[in-house]
C-alpha cells in the first residue's frame, strides 16, 4: 500500500473517495446515457424515440415494439401476455411448465380460440419472456386470417394479401419463420378500410 494514501488524513481520504464516486456516477449515470441517446437520436431517430405510433390527430396510439392487446374478432391477437400488456411491468410468469395456472391458461386460450380441428399455433397459446412481444408468426397470423376476415366482411385473401405485405424475416437466415407486427398490421387493416 502507498504510504502517502495511508499517512493522509481520514478525512482527506474520505474526500477523496465520494470525489471518485462522484465523478463516476456522473460520467457513468448521465454523460455516458445522455452521449448514447444523443448518438441514437442522430441516427435513428424513430427508434430511439421509442419507435411512437401516432393516428391522424398525432395522438400517440402505441409503440411498435411493445404489444397491446386486442380482443375484438376484427382484429388480430397477439402472443398471451403474463403482465396484461402493462409496458411498466414487463416479465415473464415464471411458472413452470408443469404448472396448473400455466395449463389453465393454454386451456382457455384453446377453449376460446378453437379453429374447426386445426392445429393451434404455439406462439397464440404461450407468452413471451417480456410478456410485451409485439410479433406472432406468419402461420399464427394466417390461423386468425379466416375470422379477421370475416368479421370485416371481407375476401380471405385480402387479408393473406396483407399478411404477405407485413411478413418480414429480422435476422434473415437466422430467423426460421416469417414475423408479423401485430400493432401495425391492424393499424393498416383499419386504414386500408377492410
Amino acid at each position: 500500500m502507498n504510504n502517502a494514501i495511508a499517512e493522509a488524513p481520514l478525512f482527506s481520504r474520505i474526500a477523496a473517495a465520494v470525489r471518485i464516486v462522484l465523478v463516476t456516477m456522473t460520467f457513468c449515470s448521465l454523460l455516458y446515457p445522455l452521449l448514447i441517446l444523443g448518438v441514437g437520436y442522430l441516427v435513428t431517430p424513430h427508434t430511439a424515440g421509442g419507435s411512437l405510433l401516432r393516428n391522424e390527430q398525432g395522438g400517440i396510439i402505441g409503440s411498435a415494439f411493445l404489444a397491446q392487446g386486442f380482443a375484438r374478432p376484427e382484429y388480430f391477437r397477439p402472443r398471451p401476455s403474463a403482465v396484461d400488456y402493462n409496458g411498466s411491468a414487463a416479465g415473464g410468469s415464471n411458472l413452470s411448465p408443469a404448472s396448473p395456472a400455466l395449463r389453465a391458461r393454454a386451456e382457455e386460450i384453446l377453449a376460446r380460440t378453437a379453429g374447426g380441428g386445426k392445429p393451434l399455433p404455439a406462439d397464440l397459446v404461450s407468452a413471451s419472456g417480456s410478456g410485451l412481444d409485439p410479433h406472432i408468426t406468419l402461420q399464427a397470423a394466417s390461423y386468425q386470417a379466416p375470422r379477421v376476415a370475416a368479421a370485416r366482411g371481407i375476401e380471405a385473401s385480402e387479408v393473406m394479401e396483407l399478411l404477405a405485405k407485413h411478413a418480414f424475416r429480422p435476422g434473415r437466415v437466422f430467423t426460421p419463420e416469417p414475423l408479423v407486427n401485430v400493432l401495425l398490421l391492424n393499424l393498416d387493416l383499419d386504414r386500408s378500410g377492410r
